[in-house]
Order: C-alpha cells, then structure tokens, then sequence
C-alpha cells in the first residue's frame, strides 16, 4: 500500500444501518377545570388550571438517540466522548467485501442523525478481522480515528489537512482484473497502526511492519480492496469536504454482527 508521515490512535472495537429518528407530537393539553369556590375579594380569575401545553411537549419530545445506528453498547464505548462524527462501514458479512458507508453527526438535541450517505463501499477480498495482520486481504475491525488525507490529484475541499503529491500514484490490476489506476487521486489515513498528523503517504508503523498499515479511504477501482475501504469518487469527495477536524471524527468498521455488539 502507500508513504509520509503516521501511532494510531487506534480504539478498536467490534455496524451500522441507518436508523431514522422519529419525532413524536404532543398531545394537546386537558381543558381547565372550572373554580372549587367562589371568588373572594371580587377576584373573577378563574383558579389556575393545569400544566401549560409546553410542559406535555417536553414530555412527549424523543429522547436522543444514544448511540450510532447499527452500533452497539460495546462498540459505541470505543467511540471518544469528544467525538461528534462517525463514519460508520458495516460489511455484509464476516467474509464479505462489500460494504456500506453512513456518515452521522451527534446533536445535542437529536442524538445521532444521518448526514450523508449511505453509499456503496467495499472492503479487503476475505473479509474483516479483529486481528489484522500484513497480506491477510481482510480489513481491520474498530474504532479509528479520521485525522489526515492527501491524494495525487488538488484539495478537493477538504477540512482535514490534505497532502497533495505525485507519490499517490498506483498502477497495475486489481483482484478481478480491473486497473488500480487513479484509486490514490483521494484518499483519507485510518489511524491503525499509523502516526497520526503525518501524510498518509507516512511509513512508520508503531505495532510493527507484521501488523501491516496503509489502511487507507480511497477511490473504489471495481473491486475489492487488500485492506482499505473504498468509495464511488463523488462519495469520498463529498465526505472529504464534510469530515470536520473539530469533531474528531472517526470511522467506525466491521461486519453487522460486530458493529452491533
């Protein structure tokens, strides 16, 4: 895979489908009762009625939702408190290499919302694993942090710092024969087993060389991936101008089953 400059801030972890919030209306509140006593010192007001409509409004309101769609209570503990975006990739299957691809934001208010996607996605040709390791073709599974991208071709507008260089540059076929050409013209850096605020062209590997790294987001080339995920070109563009480094996004990936732990 790829070189610049990259200790992960790697948070494993164990999926994601897009689940929409539903917003409840209030019930309109009850008539006031009519007065228990006459009225003393000429006050014609009538007694006070019950709580204004308001009150039944914040108690009807849909609570936030607590956690990522499609991510479970032991997933989601991965995900950092200072966090306010995930990505989420949720592979079909143990051994599939395809995937889809969500993008949330956490609101206050509304917990975790859809802000862009779902989009197709693949990922490594066996699969994902909890235990990467160089040349196995299967994708790590986690939580990692989205801090660096680059690619061979100009910013495309991205708010994470961008390295542009000749150095993302790639020929040669894919596993079901395609050409790899252009696959680099984007990419973000997954922080495994990488320095992060380095290029994602960086080489050093804090795990080990035997834990492989280069685990990149980059431009699907029509087939599956040696361990990267990989978007249609618009998909990642779009996600390149909408990953804020203010959020410390991070992409959360593995098959449902294990998303959803």
């Amino acid at each position: 895979m790829p070189v610049r400059k990259g200790a992960p801030a790697l948070l494993s972890a164990g999926t994601l489908c897009a689940a929409l919030l539903l917003t409840a209306c209030a019930s309109p509140a009850p008539p006031a009762p009519a007065p228990t006593s006459a009225p003393t010192s000429g006050d014609s007001r009538p007694a006070p009625g019950p709580p204004a409509a308001a009150a039944n409004d914040l108690a009807s309101a849909p609570a936030p939702a607590p956690r990522i769609p499609g991510v479970g209570p032991a997933t989601q503990a991965h995900v950092p408190d200072d966090t306010t975006q995930a990505f989420v990739v949720t592979g079909a299957g143990a051994d599939s290499n395809t995937a889809t691809a969500t993008l949330y934001r956490y609101d206050p208010a509304r917990g975790w919302i859809e802000t862009a996607g779902p989009w197709p996605a693949r990922n490594a040709l066996e699969g994902w694993t909890a235990d990467h390791t160089a040349g196995d073709l299967r994708s790590p599974i986690g939580v990692f942090r989205l801090g660096d991208a680059g690619g061979r071709l100009p910013d495309p507008g991205a708010r994470l710092p961008y390295d542009q260089d000749e150095q993302f540059d790639i020929s040669g076929t894919g596993f079901m024969g395609e050409p790899l050409e252009g696959s680099f013209d984007h990419v973000i850096a997954i922080d495994y087993n990488r320095v992060s605020g380095r290029t994602p062209l960086d080489k050093e590997r804090p795990l080990g060389d035997e834990k492989g790294g280069g685990v990149w987001i980059h431009v699907d080339h029509g087939g599956p991936t040696q361990a990267c995920v990989a978007l249609e070109r618009e998909a990642l563009r779009e996600l390149l101008r909408a990953l804020d480094p203010a959020a410390e996004p991070v992409v959360v990936m593995g098959p449902a089953a294990e998303l959803a732990r």
